[in-house]
Order: structure tokens, then C-alpha cells, then sequence
């Protein structure tokens, strides 16, 4: 699979860009296990035209994350293409527009899978920023707005004619959010369009080997893009990629490989973020990588609680002493409700 002169392998797995997840560290811990590329956070046009620091900050990348895509979200033209401009200047490998988060205060703005209810404005913009930029310009989108109006097949065709290099779907309507299975039958089709040039990543409910080989398999498409089942296992782009190539399961990790991949993801927040931002975007990540341990309750507060980096790490390496014999092979974490 290429993104225009970009090289990503047969059966390409790419991480899905999610708000408060995708943060350099753990991008850079996915990255570690696998995952062929990586997206960042989903970044407010407005808010980087603003010059708002919290959006400037998530245009910040590492080559160690390459190939990394910038997505951006908006509901008006001429934002999102300064904003496509001020993205391109970071350096990324690709400029990725959201035209998939079901989120009420994005998509009621007209905003994310918003402008699926305007199909000629979302065309315009990916033509505007298209032009704009030199940079290959990928979307992300739905099935449509509901069940109704799944117009994908449509779509798909549409924003290939304007010049994007890539389309990525996720098997649902806005109107699902995240309920329900993804339904892959309209992305298949979308790929299997004799019209369709482009390469066509599926998202949606992928969350092992098994289920990512049915995806190719089934539906034919070019990449696979996992959101929500890498939230606490990063470690899943290694899981699916052994899969893929062997045809058998790896066993979850130990909980002392738990805890060395944790104390890492943690180290790699403190150098990026400093240690007061480092270990308060960790808390959002850390206790994912325990599910499953009992008696925990104590031992999380204190991960959740604590910002002293000595303490922290002593906290795992207590963890590792305490339940190292704990079978957590059956344990996957909850997913999140979240993913763009």
C-alpha cells in the first residue's frame, strides 16, 4: 500500500487519530510495536488560526514517529486551509482531514461527520486544501450521516476526483456513534469500485489478528486503521502483525512486560512533556495497561494521584513484585468511547 510516494507494506495497520490518546508518546510506543503509521490528535482549524497554545502544541511531531499524519477538523473553508498550511509547516508526512467524529459539539457545528450533510462543501474544502498544499491529502469519514444517507460509495468518488491520496472509512453512520458493530459491507464496496484509484483503509471494531485478516481478506482493502483496542496495548500492532504473517496468537503480555512497557511509555511522556504535563497525560494511559488485577483499587489511585516521577516508578516496579504471577492473558481493556 502507498500514499502517493509513501511505502507502507502489504496489509498496511495504521493507528486512528483520537483526541487526548494519540499524544507523541503514545504514538511513539505504537509505533515501537508496529503500527506502519500514526496519526496525531485531531487539531481545531480555529483554534490553530488562533494561535491557541493547546492546539499549536499537538502540531509537534518526531521523526521516530514517521510516516505521521496532521488531522485537522473545521466547518469553514478558508480556516481549514490556512490551517492545512500551518500543518504542512510542522512536517508531517501527510495532512489528514476528520470528516468522521461523531462528537455533538463537532459534528453539530458542521464540523467532522457534519459535513457529511453537505457533500458539495466537503468536496470544495478537500479541493481547496488540496491545492493549497503539497503535502498528500488524506480523509477520514463514514458511512453517512445515518441510515438513511449512507452516501459513501458517492463520496469516496467525489474527494478521489479532487486529488486526495488516501480515503480511510469507519463502518458506521454518525448517527451510530460508536455503537453497535461496524458494518464493513459499504467499505468493501468503495474498494472493489472498478472508478476507486486510491487506497481504501477500513476502521472499525478491529481489535485482533483474526479480525484484521477477515477485513482484508473479506473486504480487500488496502489498510486497516485500530482506534479504540489499542487504548492500555499498544502492543496489539505487534499481536495483529504476527497474526497476519503466522496465522497464530501471541500471548498477552506478562504483567512484568506490562510494567517494563509502562515505566517506557512513561519515561518517553517526561521527556516530551516535562515531568508535571508528562505524568498527568500518563494518567490517562497507565492503568489501562493493569485491567484485570485484583485488589487493585489502591494501587491505581496512587498511578492516578501522584506526581512525583520516584514514586511512580516505584509504584510499578510494586506492581510487578506484587502481581507478577497474575494471569492476565485473558485480559483486554475496555474500550474507549472516543475513537475519531
Amino acid at each position: 500500500m502507498k500514499i502517493a510516494n509513501i511505502e507502507l507494506g502489504e496489509r498496511a495497520l495504521l493507528l486512528a487519530p483520537m483526541e487526548d490518546v494519540t499524544d507523541p508518546s503514545f504514538r511513539y510506543m505504537c509505533k515501537r510495536f508496529g503500527a506502519d503509521m500514526v496519526y496525531t490528535e485531531f487539531i481545531s482549524s480555529d483554534g490553530l488560526i488562533r494561535d491557541a497554545a493547546k492546539s499549536l502544541k499537538k502540531l509537534e511531531i518526531d521523526d521516530a514517529e514517521r510516516p505521521v499524519g496532521i488531522q485537522i477538523y473545521g466547518h469553514l473553508i478558508d480556516p481549514m486551509v490556512e490551517a492545512a498550511r500551518m500543518a504542512e509547516a510542522a512536517g508531517p508526512d501527510v495532512i489528514d482531514i476528520n470528516f468522521g467524529c461523531p462528537v455533538k459539539k463537532i459534528a453539530g457545528r458542521g464540523a467532522g461527520s457534519g459535513m457529511m450533510r453537505d457533500v458539495p462543501l466537503m468536496v470544495e474544502m478537500t479541493r481547496r486544501i488540496v491545492a493549497a498544499v503539497k503535502k498528500p491529502v488524506t480523509v477520514k469519514t463514514r458511512l453517512g450521516w445515518d441510515e438513511e444517507s449512507k452516501n459513501i460509495e458517492e463520496i469516496a468518488l467525489r474527494l478521489q476526483d479532487v486529488g486526495i491520496a488516501a480515503l480511510t472509512i469507519h463502518g458506521r453512520t454518525r448517527a451510530q456513534m460508536y455503537r453497535g458493530e461496524a458494518d464493513w459491507t459499504l467499505i468493501g464496496k468503495v474498494k472493489n469500485n472498478p472508478q476507486i484509484r486510491i487506497p481504501i483503509i477500513g476502521n472499525g471494531d478491529v481489535d485482533s489478528g483474526p479480525k484484521a485478516r477477515e477485513m482484508f481478506d473479506r473486504y480487500g482493502v488496502d489498510g486497516v486503521m485500530i482506534g479504540r483496542a489499542t487504548y492500555g496495548r499498544p502492543w496489539i500492532f505487534r499481536e495483529v502483525k504476527h497474526y497476519l504473517s503466522t496465522g497464530e496468537a501471541l500471548p498477552q503480555p506478562s504483567v512484568a512486560e506490562r510494567v517494563a512497557i509502562a515505566k517506557e511509555h512513561l519515561q518517553k511522556s517526561l521527556e516530551i512533556k516535562g515531568d508535571h504535563v508528562g505524568i498527568l497525560e500518563m494518567r490517562r494511559h497507565m492503568t489501562n495497561y493493569f485491567k484485570g488485577l485484583p485488589d487493585f483499587k489502591s494501587t491505581r489511585l496512587k498511578l492516578v494521584t501522584s506526581l512525583d516521577t520516584a514514586e511512580l516508578f516505584a509504584t510499578l516496579d510494586e506492581i510487578a513484585c506484587r502481581w507478577g504471577g497474575y494471569d492476565l492473558s485473558e485480559a483486554v481493556p475496555a474500550p474507549l468511547s472516543h475513537n475519531l
